[in-house]
């Protein structure tokens, strides 16, 4: 995987910025360049490789602007930033970002297969890396066995599905998603969390733009929260949902005669006392998949997409792909470095015999004394030698078949003019 982008060295190891802002401003005007919404007013924010970072924010904040500014498809006002260390409209970065847009914008007359195979033109593949692709993605994505049907038939959270399989065909480096689970039920909500936690520990950089607060605390190592274009708020979920306030303790199921012991020690030692008793809750999306779980036990039949498979096996092997692409570059660099080192050790006096034995042969040269052939131009002589073209005269020709087919008086004529 390539690493292409700012690198700052933290602690005595290295972070490669994949996308930084600074000052991003995004002012849409009228026709007369009049000021008519700020969309994106001053934020400056950084994404890591192989984070995975959350713009969260309710409608209207800024988050696709953002997103459409990172991908180039709108020009920023002001401010800086930057892609992999280039400017958003470089196309040399196109092909190792994947992008699933708010909506599903598919050719609703192509199949599953189909449509995957034809993003996958797009991006160069050839023709067997794409029939791989497209068979563990729509595995992966739970759309095997409706791979048949027409984009168009698709209900929108099987659209979804296939947007993030066409999302990902290229094997990108940065993968963009921008409200990922909109129309998906549980099941693909659950899903999808898991995907993006396994590409992100295989070494995917992710940006994840959603209004969804459950999603982007389940899955995001770091976010920015946006309203009204500016960041109001940015850390990871630990620091900005911790409680510094209260202590929660964890106990299994006590009576209340207990509970009560518990209260009166708490008063008299530290002059505490307990704000509330709750029973713990599951969570219903936890207690629902619980539900799905046992049906598909009993092999219950359901209509549309299936059930997903395991992440795409190219997707899982790209961390380590990258991670020899790495190691064969710092070997070359290791082999340079020694060839440079041993050429320096050679010292003064093995210089100076190159320098004689140059200076001997431009005097043979000159005074027209060939040196003797190395055992290499020997061998480039006998190629060549049997390679050029023959020069010798051919054999003389019998010029009675000719006459034979001229008849004699043309024979005899030319034989006087040879003669």
């Amino acid at each position: 995987m390539a690493t292409d982008g700012a690198t700052v060295m933290v602690q005595g190891s290295s972070k490669v910025k994949i996308i930084e802002a600074v000052g991003l401003t995004k002012v849409f005007t009228d026709f007369w360049f009049r000021s008519k919404a700020r969309a994106v007013d001053g934020i400056d924010f950084e994404i890591d490789q192989n984070e995975i970072f959350g713009l969260l924010g309710p409608n209207g904040s800024g988050k696709s602007t953002t997103i459409k500014m990172i991908l180039g498809l709108l020009r920023k006002t002001r401010g800086r930033l930057s892609v992999f260390g280039k400017e958003p409209s470089d196309v040399s970065i196109k092909n190792r970002i994947g992008y699933l847009p708010e909506e599903t914008y598919m050719y609703r007359f192509l199949d599953a297969r189909e449509t995957l195979d034809y993003y996958g033109k797009l991006f160069g593949l050839d023709h067997r890396v794409r029939k791989r692709r497209v068979d563990e993605l729509l595995d992966m994505v739970g759309l095997s066995e409706v791979a048949h049907r027409k984009v168009g038939e698709y209900s929108k959270g099987m659209a979804r599905r296939i947007g993030l399989a066409q999302a990902l065909i290229n094997d990108p480096d940065l993968l963009i998603l921008d409200e990922p689970t909109s129309g998906l039920d549980p099941i693909g909500t659950r899903q999808v969390k898991e995907l993006l936690q396994e590409l992100g520990r295989s070494g995917t950089t992710i940006l994840l733009s959603s209004h969804l607060l459950s999603d982007v605390e389940d899955v995001c190592d770091r976010m920015v929260i946006l309203f009204g274009g500016k960041i109001r708020a940015e850390g990871t979920g630990s620091d900005l949902l911790a409680d510094t306030d209260h202590t929660v303790i964890r106990l299994p199921r006590i009576g209340k005669k207990t509970i009560a012991q518990i209260e009166d020690v708490l008063e008299k030692n530290t002059d505490v006392r307990i704000e509330s008793i709750e029973q713990p809750r599951q969570r219903l999306e936890d207690f629902f998949m619980t539900i799905v779980e046992q049906a598909r036990a009993d092999h219950l039949a359901n209509a549309g997409a299936g059930q997903g498979g395991p992440t795409a096996e190219f997707l899982r092997d790209s961390n380590a792909e990258g991670g020899d692409l790495i190691d064969q570059l710092s070997q070359d660099q290791m082999a340079e470095d020694n060839a440079v080192a041993k050429e320096r050790t050679r010292g003064p006096a093995a210089a100076d015999s190159d320098v004689e034995s140059t200076n001997d042969s431009v005097l043979e040269g000159l005074m027209g004394e060939e040196p003797a052939p190395s055992a290499q131009s020997a061998k480039s002589a006998s190629k060549t030698s049997k390679t050029e073209p023959d020069d010798t005269p051919p054999s003389e020709v019998d010029d009675s078949i000719i006459d034979g087919l001229l008849g004699d008086s043309d024979g005899d004529d030319r034989r006087e003019r040879q003669d």
